[in-house]
Parts: C-alpha cells; sequence; structure tokens
C-alpha cells in the first residue's frame, strides 16, 4: 500500500489516477482526517498501516500564480521548506521509504556553457543567491532540509501540462493570459512525472535527487505555435517587449526561466518524451478530449 500526501492538488489528482490505473492500493491521507503535519501523527500513522512508501505531493504554490506566495509567506513556508523536514522525520522513525515532489524553478537561465543544470549543480534562484520568487526560495530550503538523508527521492518538477484544461496547466495558463514574457523552459509532462517518479521507486533505482522534465526545452514562442497549430487556440498571442517590462505590468516577484538536464534520470533507465512532441501529444489529446 502507498501513502499520498497532497492527493487532492492538480499533482496529486496525477498521481491517484496513475496509481488507480495499475490497481495499486493507495491511502490519500487528508490533512482533515490525520494531521500528518505532526510528527508524531504521521508517524503512528505510518506504524500502524505500514505502507511500502510514500508520495509527497503537498506543498504551496500560489493561485492564480507564484505571485500569490509573496502575500503568504508563512503558509508558503511552511509547506514547502518545514513540511519536508517533518515528513522526513516521521518516515524514518517509521522505517518508511519516500518521494518528495519538489521544483525545478530554484535555477534560472542555464549554465554558461548553454548546458541545462544537473541534479549536482547548485541552486541559482534561491534565498542565498539572488533575487528570487518566494516560492522559489522555499522550495530551495525544503531541499536543504532532506540534505543527507539516505531513504528519499527528491524529484523535481518543471512548469506542469496535460491535455485537459485547468488553472495549473501551463497551456491554460498561456491561453488566458493577456500578454505572455518570452522565455525558454525545460517543461514536464504531468503524467509522463507521474509516472517516470513512481517508476523510480518501482524499479528500485538509487535514492537521490532526480530532474523529472521531458528532455530538451521550448520558448514560449514554440509552445504557443504549437497550441495555434493544433487548433486547441487560434488568437493572436501578444508578448512583452522584455522581462523589464512583463515585472512592471505583469508581475510581483521574478519568475524562475531554465534550462534542465534530464540525463541522470535516462541513465537510470527512465526515459520520457522529447519536449516538443510530448507537447505535441498532449495537444493532440486536448483535442480528441473536445470532441467527445
Amino acid at each position: 500500500m502507498i501513502y499520498l500526501l497532497g492527493g487532492s492538488g492538480y499533482v496529486g489528482q496525477a498521481y491517484q489516477d496513475l496509481l488507480t490505473r495499475k490497481n495499486i492500493p493507495f491511502k490519500n491521507l487528508r490533512r482533515a482526517d490525520v494531521d500528518y503535519t505532526d510528527v508524531a501523527t504521521l508517524t503512528a500513522a505510518l506504524q500502524a498501516d505500514r505502507p511500502e512508501f510514500l508520495i509527497n505531493a503537498a506543498g504551496y504554490t500560489g493561485k492564480p500564480n507564484v505571485d500569490a506566495c509573496e502575500q503568504d509567506k508563512a503558509e508558503c513556508l511552511f509547506g514547502n521548506a518545514v513540511l519536508p523536514g517533518r515528513i522526513a522525520a516521521a518516515c524514518a522513525a517509521a522505517g518508511v521509504p519516500w518521494g518528495h515532489v519538489s521544483s525545478g524553478c530554484i535555477y534560472t537561465g542555464k549554465n554558461a556553457d548553454g548546458s541545462g543544470f544537473t541534479e549536482d549543480d547548485a541552486p541559482n534562484f534561491s534565498f542565498r543567491t539572488n533575487n528570487c520568487s518566494y516560492y522559489s526560495g522555499t522550495k530551495a530550503l525544503g531541499e536543504e532540509n532532506l540534505a543527507g538523508i539516505d531513504n528519499v527521492y527528491i524529484w523535481r518538477l518543471r512548469i506542469p501540462f496535460d491535455h485537459r484544461d485547468n488553472p495549473r496547466n501551463y497551456l491554460t495558463k498561456l491561453m488566458r493570459y493577456q500578454r505572455l514574457l518570452e522565455a525558454e523552459n525545460s517543461i514536464s509532462h504531468l503524467h509522463e512525472f507521474v509516472a517516470a517518479t513512481f517508476a523510480c521507486w518501482e524499479k528500485r533505482i538509487p535514492f537521490g535527487t532526480y530532474n523529472v522534465t521531458n528532455p530538451g526545452y521550448i520558448t514560449t514562442r514554440q509552445v504557443v505555435d504549437l497550441i495555434k497549430e493544433s487548433g486547441v487556440c487560434t488568437k493572436d498571442f501578444e508578448f512583452f517587449s522584455d522581462e523589464s517590462e512583463f515585472m512592471a505590468k505583469a508581475a510581483k516577484t521574478p519568475r524562475s526561466n531554465c534550462v534542465m538536464d534530464s540525463t541522470k534520470l535516462a541513465q537510470a533507465g527512465i526515459t520520457m518524451t522529447p519536449v516538443i512532441e510530448s507537447l505535441r501529444q498532449a495537444l493532440a489529446d486536448w483535442v480528441l478530449a473536445a470532441q467527445g
């Protein structure tokens, strides 16, 4: 049996779908029923149920975007930085291995040689480095909280997208914003992400940190071109002239735009679809779903 924390969210629901399809018993632990933010309470639940594995998809992202984190810093800090440490303590006490959904938003840009950031690169979009968003700073602290722990996977998700209209879906966001910022990013197909992360446990690959992104990267303009090509949305997308205009007119906090390297995951035997191919498939599935 698998324990799932944060099962009601965008990522958590995708884990529920995956485990249901695989006919794997799981318990969607709701905070209203069991306060998994309390170490003693979670430890007792783990010792009673003895799950094989725990997935933590809980965290604080802000709605409708990370700007909201600037207004609710206490919840953001607790959900992204404090909670992972408490889960780690409970899992250690109960002897339960687990996986933590982290974020690639702890980086900005790419390496000087043009390559993507690997798991060995220190975060450069954090409280310790430069003017990051509060969200990114707390996600980096969450990873620091787990440093040296040997029974956990840290899975870095990056700008999730899929084939269904959802406020959390990157494609939905692009189609709803009035103007867009041109940038290049590595991104993650949500359902490929949850399948790849759970495969880490199924295949028993070594614990540690993994960038779980579709290989390659893509620009905002390339994404909107694919959206228009698919017919999902045909509006004329508008762009800010540069990041300074975006910050002045549309954002309260800096955004992470970065390129990541997912070679480590592939070398462990877990592959994901190249990013452009994955986007095309998601949009094709979107069209089919709309047709009934």
